[in-house]
């Protein structure tokens, strides 16, 4: 306690910017005072023989431990004497000329800690033949160290006083004599300064900015596979009976769904049952007309009220005037799948893939990000997180339903459909409801229920788009029949495929393969 009452004594009698002067030629007299505040009062008095000037640098960014460079501050600097002493470019330098001058400055960034670290002297083009200094606090130091590139100093003790002292006899020209000065806990403030080196291992390093966005980029990928399990498990309930008739009169179809977009709505892919129900709607819509055989005639020419997938299909199925199934099976028709999603997407069913094509590029610009800035600026780690914001959102684009909500709800109803009755409708309409209703009844796989509900009636309905008298029995084994000559001829070209893969041949009377002799 009497240590420390002396000691705040000549802290208050002694003013820091006072150092005694030099006896010695070509020496420093040099006194430091740590403040309250954490910053460190220096002042020190330099002897330079006449006909001499020297120069002093010291950097103010050095190399600190885990690829982060330590940065001090310098301010408020004062030269009394000859010579110039100023902060540029992060260096501290001073020039003197010959006789006794006195340099006073602030330094804040030196307190980590509890230890307080600042270079006493160094980096003078000239040697020191003395080097004297002290080394106040508002509290006796703990502990004392001073290195002279890695070799301890001449002297470094705390007297009776509580003051610290040091000394150096010929400091080297360019040598640097550093102090490090253990203070009790709570002394000071910590006001040292860490950025990243300016390496490439420094790029990386771990800053406050780098961490905020890791926690922001780890809650939004929290939220995402929290949003991902919410869509995965939705419940969109028991399908609810479709209408099949608007207040007009005239067939409506849940939402204006398609059959052709059953595949995808309810399975994720098309089929060929999706295509052989496009065409029958494209029947019942009256473009195409049934005749014996069965063949297939152009009846009305493609219009704005088709889709482009269904004027594909019709340009496909019917590239002339007419043709039979067994002609069908011999070509390769298929559903336009593109054409088919961007239709379902257009309508907001289903999803446009657009998260992941924004993900593909947010991995590239996040590639990039990080080698702009692991070579200029630092805070690479910004860019990984980019990439891998970017790699999430292809994730979670994959890991989310093709359909959307209101995609999912149209399934839905759609699925209604197969619970139709002719009860529910007056018999005007269910002519309407069972040529209209048969195509989706085809794309769910209801053919069979559907027809027999309609044929069972005491009068059973019309059916108008096929060329003669037909029941609805017959009606529904031309819709079989359609179904099964594009089923019978995407196997075949799957066969087709194997057999060219494999040098084989395909079975005899299949198509793509020889005909039987």
């Amino acid at each position: 306690m009497l240590a420390e009452a002396v000691l705040a004594l000549l802290l208050t009698a002694a003013p820091v910017d006072e150092p005694p002067l030099p006896t010695v030629p070509q020496s420093a007299e040099i006194q430091l005072k740590v403040e309250r505040d954490g910053s460190l009062s220096v002042a020190e008095a330099i002897s330079v023989p006449d006909g001499v000037t020297m120069d002093r640098r010291v950097p103010l960014r050095v190399a600190a431990p885990h690829d982060r460079d330590r940065v001090y501050g310098v301010r408020d600097v004062v030269l009394e004497g000859s010579g110039t002493a100023q902060v540029d470019d992060g260096t501290f330098t001073v020039h003197l000329t010959s006789g006794t001058s006195i340099v006073r400055y602030t330094v804040d960034g030196v307190v980590a800690g509890n230890q307080v670290t600042w270079e006493l002297a160094g980096g003078w083009s000239a040697d020191l033949k003395f080097v004297r200094a002290s080394f106040a606090a508002p509290k006796i130091p703990v502990a004392v160290d001073c290195a002279i590139g890695g070799f301890p100093c001449a002297a470094a003790q705390i007297d009776h006083a509580g003051l610290t002292r040091f000394s150096q006899q010929n400091l080297a020209a360019g040598d640097r004599m550093t102090a490090t000065v253990e203070l009790p806990a709570g002394t000071v403030p910590g006001n040292e300064v860490l950025v990243p080196a300016k390496t490439i291992a420094g790029a990386f390093v771990l800053t406050a900015p780098v961490g905020w966005a890791w926690a922001v980029f780890a809650a939004l990928l929290l939220a995402a596979v929290a949003f991902v399990g919410f869509a995965r498990r939705r419940d969109t309930g028991d399908p609810p009976k479709a209408g099949l008739i608007a207040r007009n009169g005239e067939f409506a179809s849940p939402e204006g769904v398609l059959p052709g977009h059953a595949g995808v709505l309810l399975h994720g892919r098309a089929g060929p049952a999706d295509l052989a129900a496009t065409v029958l709607d494209l029947v019942v819509r009256n473009y195409v007309w049934v005749s014996d055989g069965p063949t297939l005639t152009r009846r009305n020419p493609p219009d704005d009220h088709l889709t482009s997938f269904e004027r594909a299909v019709y340009e496909a199925v019917l590239p002339d005037e007419s043709v039979t199934f067994a002609e069908l099976r011999l070509r390769h028709v298929e559903l336009p799948r593109a054409e088919l999603r961007a239709d379902l997407a257009g309508r907001g069913w289903l999803a446009t893939g657009r998260l992941r094509r924004a993900g593909i590029r947010a991995v590239f610009y996040g590639v990039f990000l990080t080698i702009l800035l692991a070579l200029t600026a630092g805070y690479a780690q910004l860019g990984v997180i980019l990439a891998l914001a970017g790699a999430a959102a292809v994730a979670v684009s994959a890991a989310l339903p093709a359909r959307r909500r209101a995609g999912a709800e149209v399934a839905r109803r759609l699925r209604g459909v197969s619970a139709v009755r002719p009860e529910d409708f007056d018999e005007p309409q269910r002519e309407v409801v069972f040529s209209r209703g048969l195509p989706y009844a085809s794309a769910l796989g209801e053919t069979g229920p559907w027809v027999a509900a309609f044929a069972g009636l005491d009068h059973p309905p019309k059916v108008y788009w096929h060329d003669g008298d037909i029941t609805p029995d017959q009606a529904g084994s031309f819709a079989t029949a359609l179904a099964g000559t594009f089923a019978g001829a995407h196997r075949g070209r799957l066969l087709a495929t194997v057999a060219a893969d494999t040098g084989s041949h395909p079975p005899a009377g299949k198509p793509g393969g020889p005909e039987p002799s």
